[in-house]
């Protein structure tokens, strides 16, 4: 029996680590041949900036009714259908004839991928609670790492000058099949537990990954304000956090570019430097975290960012710069995979409801915090508007202790499997 528990245990592990291997690299297939259909399509800037909305609003309406999705269909096959859902819209933005089929193939890509993106981590959740130790950092690595597989493989196909249609329609065939063969060992619905409520939640605060709680097998009655304030607080967190990432990928090149002076090869390091350093974080993050405790590594990490891009800005050199946001992506890393794990542990919420709604708030700032920092710029210079993701990151400081249900509890029948490596 312990041996079954083991080794579907493991199964399921490999599977969700896939997952989001594969969210990584559907999100990033086609951002290496958007000049190519762009050209195709004679779109102006501003009419590509209009459709390119498209994947943000698909995201943003589908977290929304995530929680309720997989809560009536499970994490599971949530995970699967949405992965082949997105895989597909690969087809029809590949064929694009026009600027109507191109918003709409990104609207279907982006409902897909958020979809996908709270049933994995609702999945990642429930295998996190079977070894009971945290591996929610390590699947956010794997998800980095599929988006750099992406980026190279989708720069090579263009250097090479492979049509986008058959590029695209070839990746969605490769990644479907990977989701529906690779993803068959992701926990059945019995996984998809609400943790019951915790009479003592402060003894679990700033705790390691040993900590007791308990799980419920049904839905517990109603939602504690405390808890609909966690999540709100939880939100917030990932908002911080999620608004500086934005910033690294849309204007750390500009800044080093046009505020500094670099070359056009060099501008590209800040981001590249932030890109790399998250994803090594990420993949070292568990046994931080396991080590000390969500809330620790989150305030010094949050420390290290603020501290880091503060000084490389202030510094006004390139090389400051460039080290100052390679060190604030290490210090962000764990964040989203902490706060995700949190939103999850939450007592008496869904993971997937919880995850929903944290996700929600987290992809505001995401999606909103690179417009508002341009139109920051515009009035008081670049240097000043990239102040804003150091005040921020500043913030998961006081609000860290939000982050404690992540220390992820420790049930007596998943002990062996804590001790397997898969």
């Amino acid at each position: 029996m312990v041996t079954d528990k083991i080794a579907t245990l493991g199964r399921a592990r490999v599977a969700v680590t896939l997952a989001f291997v594969v969210h990584g690299l559907l999100v990033a297939a086609w951002v290496a041949r958007i000049p190519q259909i762009k050209e195709h399509l004679g779109l102006s800037e501003g009419s590509m900036g209009v459709a390119l909305l498209g994947a943000p609003i698909g995201i943003v309406v589908a977290v929304r009714f995530a929680g309720r999705i997989v809560g009536r269909w499970g994490s599971r096959a949530t995970t699967i259908a949405a992965g082949i859902v997105c895989a597909a819209s690969l087809v029809p933005l590949g064929l694009a004839w026009n600027i109507g089929a191109l918003i709409f193939a990104l609207l279907l890509m982006g409902a897909s991928l958020g979809l996908m993106d709270v049933a994995m981590n609702a999945q990642g959740v429930a295998v996190e609670r079977g070894y009971g130790r945290p591996l929610m950092s390590g699947l956010h690595g794997a998800y980095s790492i599929g988006t750099l597989v992406a980026a190279l493989i989708g720069s090579g196909a263009a250097h090479a000058d492979v049509p986008v249609p058959l590029h695209l329609t070839a990746a969605a065939a490769v990644l479907a099949a990977l989701l529906a063969l690779g993803c068959r060992g992701l926990l059945d619905r019995s996984a998809d537990a609400v943790p019951e409520y915790d009479p003592a939640p402060a003894s679990r605060r700033d705790a390691p990954s040993g900590a007791p709680s308990g799980t419920a097998s049904g839905a517990a009655s109603g939602v504690k304000p405390s808890s609909r304030w966690l999540l709100i607080t939880l939100g917030v967190i990932g908002l911080c956090s999620f608004v500086g990432e934005g910033a690294m990928a849309d204007w750390s090149a500009i800044y080093l570019r046009e505020d500094l002076g670099t070359g056009p090869g060099a501008a590209g390091l800040g981001y590249v430097g932030c890109a790399v350093a998250m994803t090594i974080g990420r993949l070292a993050g568990d046994r931080v975290v396991a080590r000390f405790g969500p809330v620790p590594v989150l305030r010094t990490g949050s420390l290290i960012a603020a501290l880091s891009l503060g000084l490389g800005l202030a510094a006004g050199h390139p090389a400051a710069a460039v080290a100052g946001f390679t060190l604030f992506g290490l210090g962000v890393a764990v964040v989203a995979p902490v706060t995700f794990s949190a939103a999850g542990n939450v007592p008496g919420v869904p993971a997937a409801a919880g995850i929903s709604r944290v996700t929600g708030v987290g992809y505001l700032g995401l999606l909103g915090g690179p417009p508002v920092i341009g139109f920051i710029a515009q009035g008081v210079g670049l240097t000043w508007a990239l102040a804003v993701p150091v005040g921020l990151v500043g913030l998961i400081v006081l609000l860290a202790p939000a982050t404690a249900t992540a220390a992820v509890p420790t049930a007596p029948s998943a002990e062996p499997a804590a001790k397997t490596e898969c």
